[in-house]
């Protein structure tokens, strides 16, 4: 049995894709998954499954989560190990001590032709940003919820993402090593 982790981008946002983790739990366990564990009202789920492919998991968590439960969002699958590099790999290790000044941009792939001068022209004066192939850090210490940048990252990539700030990444990667 692998140990996963699954983002489920753009639940329980302002009133839409309401899905309590409760509900979560018992459709991962219905979808092949066992000992699932959730993070916050976000959609974080930890979990174990035979499953050796993460698109396979992303494609049927995403059917059972429309057929089951109404909810039309995107699933990102990611390999324990897959986060723990995500994690090490930070660049900017100063933001740790404050962890919602740094997110972490999950992709759905590499992007095809990142246009670094475009994230540039949305970046504002006081923040910094790297990116890998699977990843986008991003250090916004006036606020995530003020960066023009963050708000614009999916279609300045053209890749689906999902963003995860530094405190999160950190306790699901947590609950990953306590399953095995």
């Amino acid at each position: 049995m692998t140990t996963w982790i699954a983002l489920l981008r753009g639940i329980n946002v302002g009133g839409r894709n309401v899905l309590k983790m409760k509900e979560l739990v018992v459709l991962l366990n219905e979808a092949c998954c066992s000992e699932v564990k959730t993070y916050l009202q976000s959609g974080n789920a930890v979990f174990k499954s035979a499953e050796s492919s993460a698109a396979a998991l992303e494609s049927r968590i995403e059917k059972a989560l429309k057929e089951d439960r109404g909810v039309d969002v995107r699933v990102l699958v990611l390999g324990k190990e897959e986060l723990r590099r995500a994690i090490a790999s930070n660049p900017f290790p100063q933001a740790v001590t404050d962890p919602k000044t740094l997110h972490l941009f999950f992709l759905s792939e590499p992007p095809h032709s990142p246009v670094i001068e475009s994230l540039n022209s949305y970046k504002a004066d006081s923040e910094s940003f790297v990116l890998t192939d699977r990843v986008l850090y991003l250090h916004a210490p006036d606020g995530f919820g003020r960066s023009k940048l963050a708000a614009r990252v999916e279609r300045l990539l053209g890749v689906d993402a999902t963003a995860r700030n530094w405190r999160t990444v950190s306790r699901v990667l947590e609950m990953a090593n306590d399953l095995d």
